[in-house]
C-alpha cells in the first residue's frame, strides 16, 4: 500500500520539476546556439538598455513596451523615443521605466543603432571591432575682444600696455578678451570593442589597442610607416575581424 502511494506521489513531483526546469533548459539551449556573424545576421528588434543585451541578442521586444504607437508602424521607434521616458515590462512582468538618455540603443529590421549625444546612429560595420559614423556637436573655446563702446581698435595703446591696462573697481578695460564657446556639427568615426562594449574614437592609437589581441596582425600593423598606419586603419580592423570572427546567439 505504501509503495503504491509513493509511486502516485512521485510521478506528479517529477512532472512538476520538469516543467519548472523547462524554461531554463530552453534558455540554455538558446544561449548555446552561437552562430558566426555575417551580413545576413539579423538582430532581434527592440530596445537595448546596455551592451550586454546586444551581445546576448536579447533586447526588450516591442511587445513589452508600453506605448500607444502601432507595433507595425515603420516609425514605431521614432514615436517611442519622442518621449523623455520609456516604459516597459521586465521578464518578471513588472512595470519599469528608464530615461531615454540612459538606454544604449535599439534594433530595427535586424539592424543595430547606438545612441550618441541623444541621437541614434546605425552601426554599419559589425564584428569583434564594430565601426560607425555619428553626427556630433563639438565645442571650441575662443576669445573675442570686448568693448563697452561697441567697437575695438586693434592698435589701442594705454600706458599700462596693449589690451588690458589696469582699471580699478573691477571695470573692463576698453579692449579686453572675453571667452565664448563656438559649436559646430561634424561627422566623427567611432569603434566599439565587443568584448567590453567600450566606444572609442577611430584613431591610429585606438586601432592599435584593439587589434593588439592578435599579435600577428598587430606586429604587421605597427611596422608600417605612420602615414600608412593612418591610411590603412580600416583595412586592419577588417583583417582583425576576418581572422577573429564574432559569434552571437541565433
Amino acid at each position: 500500500m505504501d509503495r503504491k502511494l509513493s509511486n502516485i506521489v512521485f510521478i506528479p513531483v517529477a512532472v512538476i520539476a520538469a516543467l519548472l526546469l523547462l524554461p531554463w533548459i530552453s534558455y540554455g539551449q538558446e544561449q548555446a546556439e552561437m552562430v558566426k556573424y555575417t551580413p545576413d545576421f539579423r538582430f532581434r528588434d527592440g530596445i537595448y538598455l546596455n551592451f550586454d543585451q546586444v551581445k546576448a541578442n536579447r533586447p526588450i521586444p516591442k511587445a513589452k513596451l508600453l506605448t500607444s504607437a502601432d507595433y507595425n508602424d515603420k516609425d514605431f521607434f521614432d514615436k517611442v523615443f519622442a518621449a523623455d521616458k520609456i516604459y516597459f515590462y521586465d521578464e518578471m512582468g513588472v512595470r519599469q521605466e528608464v530615461k531615454k538618455e540612459e538606454i544604449w540603443g535599439f534594433a530595427r529590421n535586424g539592424v543595430v543603432y547606438v545612441m550618441i549625444q541623444g541621437n541614434f546612429n546605425r552601426i554599419t560595420f559589425v564584428g569583434n571591432i564594430c565601426h560607425f559614423v555619428a553626427d556630433v556637436t563639438t565645442y571650441e573655446n575662443r576669445y573675442n575682444y570686448y568693448s563697452p563702446y561697441g567697437y575695438y581698435d586693434p592698435y589701442y595703446y594705454s600706458p599700462y600696455g596693449y589690451y588690458g591696462g589696469y582699471y580699478p573697481y573691477g571695470m573692463y578695460s576698453p579692449y579686453s578678451y572675453r571667452p565664448y564657446s563656438s559649436a559646430r556639427n561634424e561627422l566623427r568615426q567611432y569603434m566599439i570593442d565587443t568584448e567590453t562594449g567600450k566606444i572609442v574614437d577611430f584613431t591610429v592609437e585606438n586601432v592599435k589597442l584593439l587589434i593588439m589581441k592578435d599579435p600577428e596582425i598587430y606586429e604587421e600593423y605597427v611596422k608600417l610607416p605612420r602615414k600608412k598606419q593612418k591610411e590603412l586603419m580600416f583595412v586592419y580592423v577588417r583583417k582583425f575581424n576576418e581572422k577573429n570572427p564574432l559569434y552571437l546567439p541565433r
